[in-house]
């Protein structure tokens, strides 16, 4: 059985948007090289517990990243002495990270715009030209 979308409890974490994942990512990697498991801990707890990256998300996202050739992978030893993958961003993918940046920046405005026409339009009671 099926509950109408009227009963259903929100769930307090965001679905990221497409193409966020792989900016937290690079984001996440210009702090320095991260195994996959890392990479999804730091995006949680840099969001306060409200973005939690799933492992079916996290490593097809990585591997996209490395085919586009914004990150490298290397396996190392973590500080459990366990062999993990460790991704390292690239010069390439700094670009990419700036212009994933920029666009959201774009994003974040547009939606803002629709969100409080008011302060698009020159304020509560239009522009006035």
């Amino acid at each position: 059985m099926t509950r109408s979308a009227s009963s259903r409890v929100a769930d307090p974490r965001i679905d990221l948007l497409q193409g966020t994942l792989d900016m937290l990512i690079l984001r996440t990697l210009q702090w320095g090289p991260q195994h996959g498991y890392a990479i999804g801990q730091t995006i949680r707890a840099q969001s306060s517990e409200v973005l939690r990256v799933e492992t079916g998300s996290l490593y097809p996202a990585l591997q996209r990243l490395l085919k586009n050739g914004w990150v490298t992978a290397a396996w190392d030893q973590t500080e459990a002495n366990q062999r993990a993958k460790y991704y390292r961003l690239t010069p390439e993918g700094k670009q990419q990270l700036s212009r994933e940046r920029a666009r959201w920046a774009e994003l974040v405005a547009a939606i803002g715009r629709i969100l409080n026409p008011e302060l698009a339009s020159g304020g509560p009671f239009g522009n006035t030209e």
